[in-house]
């Protein structure tokens, strides 16, 4: 057999060689690509950690409403227990105890009562009002902004 002669093979022009300012370009929007790539990881991140927040502080929230009832209840029996001793009678102690816990509602209706009648009030009526304008304002502004942004994208 014959050798083969190895044959040229036709290779394409190389490409010219990019400006030096082509490459600086490419360079700082690769560079702002991976900060801005960073900076969407770090608030991927913060968001993580702020949404395990919230459940922590639910939870610790919870604790501390059935610690908060617990000690409550504690409290209750053992000033039941030095009535009993006081008058010689569980049944005085325990109407004695069911009077406390009316009167201690009572005044906490009346509070509730003061607190919604000072809402009534002109001062606080407007005060409350303009927060409710400008929460809404400021809720129909980022609609709007999204609703742009997802125009934006669509096209």
């Amino acid at each position: 057999m014959k050798a083969e002669q190895p044959r040229a093979e036709a290779a394409p022009d190389p490409a010219p060689q990019s400006s030096g300012l082509l490459t600086d370009i490419g360079h700082l929007g690769r560079a702002v690509k991976h900060l801005f790539g960073a900076q969407m990881h770090l608030l991927a991140a913060e968001l993580g950690l702020a949404r395990a927040a919230v459940s922590w502080i639910f939870i610790a929230g919870l604790a501390a409403t059935v610690s908060g009832v617990g000690l409550g209840l504690s409290l209750l029996a053992f000033i039941g227990v030095l009535l009993a001793k006081w008058f010689g009678s569980w049944l005085w102690a325990l109407l004695a105890l069911s009077l406390l816990q009316l009167l201690f509602l009572l005044a906490s209706m009346l509070l509730f009562r003061r607190c919604m009648h000072w809402m009534s009030l002109p001062a606080t009526r407007g005060e409350w009002s303009a927060m409710m304008s400008d929460t809404l304002r400021k809720a129909e502004r980022e609609v709007e902004r999204e609703q742009r942004t997802g125009e934006e994208d669509r096209i």
